[in-house]
């Protein structure tokens, strides 16, 4: 099994399914977790250096941290509702009770926090919406924390890929701390299939094939990329979501695409397949 997939687990006594750290991965910025709860179950997150973007995949909580009290958060109990979520930021420094008041699926991202923004909530209303790609390589995207809104580190993004779509394509990566063509990002997702017994597929992979990596993702799988590009193919009959979490040394998304497969981008292909 590739190093770079990290599978599902069930819940250990703290509700743990996912724990990726900047050590584990081998990398430097980006840290990720996933809680599964039950109704009036907590977790308490202690203060570190590191920011917080806390993202309600499906669920309800109450959110307290030293400076904030956020009751009762939440509009969908799946993220194939395909509403906005709702998001915490936490500022460095802050420690974060989590209480679950439905069955809740909680996703901690994290990266090396400056304290330069306090600690806000993330409505449906603060997220934008956008529709990407055309024919087969359409997909659509709530931009939850992007390079445009306030965070030291962190980019959050998460993305609906229908069945028998690319996303994260044309191959793109961003490797590489080369303004103002590319930045340097580490990047982690989260996935997600509908119906749950689904799976999808994930290559991550660089220029000279180092890194040539081709994966199966089943649900709650997260897939790491340090380098290279990462695009995910979704199978027939099966929905795609995942949820992207980014950062490195600048908090700019810039990113280079794969020669051989740019011309996907062209306006002929898009009216080809409208």
């Amino acid at each position: 099994m590739s190093k770079l997939l990290s599978k599902y687990h069930a819940p250990d006594q703290q509700g743990n399914t996912q724990n990726i750290t900047a050590e584990s991965a081998g990398w430097g910025y980006v840290g990720f977790q996933v809680f599964e709860l039950e109704s009036g179950q907590s977790i308490d997150l202690p203060a570190s250096d590191n920011e917080v973007c806390l993202v309600l995949v499906g669920g309800f909580a109450t959110v307290t941290t030293p400076s904030q009290t956020f009751e009762n958060i939440g509009d969908r109990m799946n993220p194939f509702e395909r509403k906005k979520p709702y998001a915490v930021y936490v500022a460095k420094g802050e420690a974060i009770k989590v209480v679950a008041n439905t069955q809740l699926e909680l996703a901690v991202c994290t990266a090396p926090g400056q304290g330069n923004f306090p600690t806000r909530l993330i409505t449906p209303d603060n997220i934008d919406a956008e529709q990407r790609g055309a024919g087969n390589n359409q997909r659509f995207v709530h931009n939850i924390l992007p390079d445009y809104k306030e965070a030291d580190s962190l980019l959050v993004v998460e993305v609906y890929t229908d069945e028998g779509c690319t996303s994260s394509y044309p191959s793109h990566k961003h490797d590489q701390d080369a303004e103002p063509s590319e930045t340097y990002l580490e990047e982690t997702y989260y996935h997600r299939l509908n119906p749950a017994q689904g799976f999808c597929m994930q290559r991550v992979y660089t220029d000279d094939r180092s890194l040539d990596e081709c994966m199966a993702v089943y649900d709650k799988d997260v897939v790491q990329v340090p380098k290279g590009y990462h695009p995910v193919a979704t199978i027939a009959g099966y929905d795609s979501y995942y949820l992207n979490v980014m950062a490195g040394p600048t908090r700019k998304w810039l990113f280079t695409w794969e020669d051989d497969h740019q011309w996907i981008n062209d306006e002929q292909y898009a009216r080809k397949h409208q």
